[in-house]
């Protein structure tokens, strides 16, 4: 498959404590957009700055669509819930297909080695 044709869906915690959710091929790029760009989506640029907490790969468009629904779709004690499980769990930092990756609990920008 080549780089950056997979898909992800993405959580950010914004400023003020709110929850976004959106879908990228990249979320190094995104994520920048969302905090220092004019591209970042205008409830996040209201919002800034905004910390990473999910991310998840999908193999397509569509399917990130459907996850994106369902996750916007949940109560806000579950999305925390469902954050918590995730972050817990991994023992790297997320990364996205071109092998930059952003801490779940900081957003710092790595690159995994």
């Amino acid at each position: 498959m080549k780089q950056g044709s997979d898909w992800w869906v993405y959580m950010l915690r914004c400023a003020d404590g709110s929850l976004y959710t959106g879908v990228t091929t990249d979320v190094l790029r995104r994520w920048n957009e969302h905090n220092d760009g004019p591209r970042g989506a205008r409830y996040t640029r209201a919002r800034r700055p905004v910390a990473l907490v999910l991310c998840v790969e999908v193999p397509d468009r569509a399917r990130a669509g459907r996850l994106e629904a369902r996750l916007k779709a949940l109560p806000r004690a579950r999305k925390e819930r469902l954050i918590r499980a995730v972050t817990a769990g991994a023992s790297r930092p997320v990364a996205n297909g071109a092998g930059n990756c952003l801490t779940a609990d900081t957003s710092k920008q790595e690159t995994l080695t």
